[in-house]
């Protein structure tokens, strides 16, 4: 008789990513988005970076990597928001991902 190496399909639980997180559903992203101002001009834009974390140290830290100008924007919805000049969406999410602030799959990156 021969022996086959045969696999059993598993089942897929969809909601094995949600058992991980704090809450059901509740995986946060870090949103980042780029917006057009006048001309050719743009402003990237860094949302949903825990609040225990000093916005004011990684703007700073930012704007000296990157070589821009930035600022620390208060939302009543959003929360804080960094605002960086120029497309520095990819600078930014290496940044974050170097720095160990947040993980690669937890960035949404936003934009034309």
């Amino acid at each position: 008789m021969v022996e086959l190496d045969v696999q059993i399909p598993t089942a897929f639980d969809p909601f094995s990513e949600a058992k991980d997180a704090d809450a059901p559903g509740a995986k946060e992203y870090v949103h980042i988005r780029v917006q057009q101002r006048n001309g050719k001009k743009c402003l990237t834009t860094v949302q949903g970076l825990k609040k225990d974390f000093s916005y004011d140290k990684i703007l700073k830290d930012l704007k000296k990597e990157f070589c821009c100008n930035g600022n620390v924007v208060q939302d009543k919805e959003l929360g804080k928001i960094i605002q960086l000049q120029g497309d520095q969406r990819r600078n930014v999410l290496q940044f974050l991902v170097q720095a160990k602030i947040v993980k690669k799959d937890q960035i949404k990156i936003h934009g034309f």
